[in-house]
């Protein structure tokens, strides 16, 4: 046994913390490239932790927690080891990839507010709070696919952004119900002085539409098989986005909706034809 042996079964860790949390997740990137689907799942593994952190670990000192994680986390960049296999392996990634620490910044900033800040009221606040908890995940994962090409990165920069703030704004609709109920939280500034009726919820899903339509010019631009992952994690995510357009406000508020696996198995079967066609 070796230090190599250990870095190689702590990526296998992180991909089944991928596989667990999110079978979703965990199929569009089993489509890439074995050392970029390896990368994702470590990028997967830190976020996932985080965000655990603060909307899970109720009854322990969330603020301490997360301030450990970043701690470790810089431990294993400066020195190349953790005894946490999900941040070893991360620490990896944004080694060989050159992912920004100001990514990593601002994902942790938005990780805090979620501790405390319960409510978004301007479209200035909200934004900062989706850049730092979504928009930056899918730059460290454009920094993975263009794997080095910087011209590449700069190109698709933007429709990455627009990207992570149309999963992210979908979740929010989506868990609706918990973040009001459970967690106490409002994303959406647009119901800061207002009910979620038909009205505000179609202001929000015209924003979300609005991101899908820049995204996608970006999914056509992605290089190799990261193409066919990113359309996968797109189309899914559209088809619940659509799912969400036909249901009721009221609907929304109490319970949580889902996309059927027959959906998921058509959407899968869409992507590979539209893919081996050329067509994106």
């Amino acid at each position: 046994m070796n230090l190599d042996f250990y870095r190689k079964c702590s990526f296998n860790v992180s991909g089944l913390f991928t596989k667990k949390y999110s079978t979703s997740f965990s199929l569009a990137t089993s489509l890439l490239e074995k050392e970029k689907r390896n990368a994702i799942y470590a990028t997967y593994g830190f976020v996932r932790i985080a965000d655990e952190i603060v909307d899970s670990f109720h009854g322990y000192d969330k603020a301490f927690l997360l301030d450990k994680l970043y701690e470790d986390l810089n431990y294993a960049l400066e020195k190349g080891i953790s005894t946490n296999p999900l941040l070893i392996c991360f620490a990896d990634t944004v080694k060989k990839y050159q992912i920004d620490q100001v990514y990593i910044d601002a994902f942790m900033a938005s990780m805090r507010a979620d501790i405390s800040k319960t409510e978004y009221s301007s479209k200035e606040e909200i934004q900062a709070y989706i850049y730092g908890s979504a928009d930056v995940v899918g730059l460290m994962c454009l920094r993975i696919f263009c794997n080095g090409n910087n011209v590449l990165f700069d190109e698709l920069k933007e429709p990455a952004q627009r990207l992570g703030s149309a999963f992210q704004k979908v979740n929010f609709l989506r868990d609706l119900k918990a973040d009001v109920h459970q967690l106490g939280r409002n994303y959406f500034p647009e119901l800061m002085h207002a009910e979620f009726n038909a009205n505000s919820k179609q202001i929000i899903e015209d924003s979300i539409e609005a991101d899908f339509k820049e995204a996608y010019k970006g999914v056509k631009g992605l290089p190799g098989r990261s193409k066919l992952a990113v359309a996968l994690a797109y189309f899914y995510y559209y088809r619940l986005f659509m799912k969400i357009k036909r249901t009721s406000p009221k609907a929304i508020l109490s319970e949580r909706i889902r996309i059927s696996n027959g959906l998921k198995y058509l959407t899968i079967f869409k992507v590979m034809t539209l893919y081996k066609l050329r067509l994106i």
